[in-house]
């Protein structure tokens, strides 16, 4: 059996507003370089993602690319899970709201490097949409110091 890993955290039962529960498609992520200024589509144009939250506090998400390329053959290369790897962000665990504060307690990750983190993001509901924002902080994907929005909407 896995234990928990330092630093995760069970969330705090807290109130969650009913509206957030539930699974949210992907529709966004831009990134804006906290250095410059620059504004980027981060995963492309077209990513792909759901996050899903639960009445029992648990989440998870899962983002990747919309333009990822499959493997040649049916053996992938080392460069091939590179560029895969770099492509995808997947973690689950529990999470807790404070005011407009949504705090991802990380207990598996796509990137080992974030279990038993805490990943907070701002959240607000705007036309129907969810809009998460983290604060300034390093990329996941290649550590520049940047601001992530990503907009999320019901699935159809």
């Amino acid at each position: 059996m896995r234990r928990q890993a330092e630093g995760a955290s069970k969330p705090v039962k807290n109130s969650v507003p009913a509206w957030i529960l539930g699974t949210w498609k992907l529709v966004s992520v831009l990134r804006e370089d906290s250095r410059t200024g620059a504004k980027e589509d981060f995963f492309g144009p077209h990513p792909i993602g759901y996050i899903t939250y639960s009445a029992d506090h648990r989440m998870m998400v899962v983002i990747v690319r919309g333009d990822r390329q499959k493997p040649a053959g049916a053996r992938i290369t080392p460069a091939e899970a590179d560029a895969l790897f770099k492509s995808l962000v997947s973690y689950a665990g529990t999470f807790s709201i404070d005011g407009n504060e949504i705090t991802h307690h990380v207990e598996v990750s796509w990137n080992e490097s974030w279990t038993g983190t805490q990943q907070t993001r701002l959240f607000r509901l705007a036309g129907g949409r969810l809009m998460l924002e983290t604060p300034p902080s390093p990329d996941p994907v290649d550590g520049a110091m940047s601001v992530r929005r990503m907009v999320w909407e019901r699935p159809a």
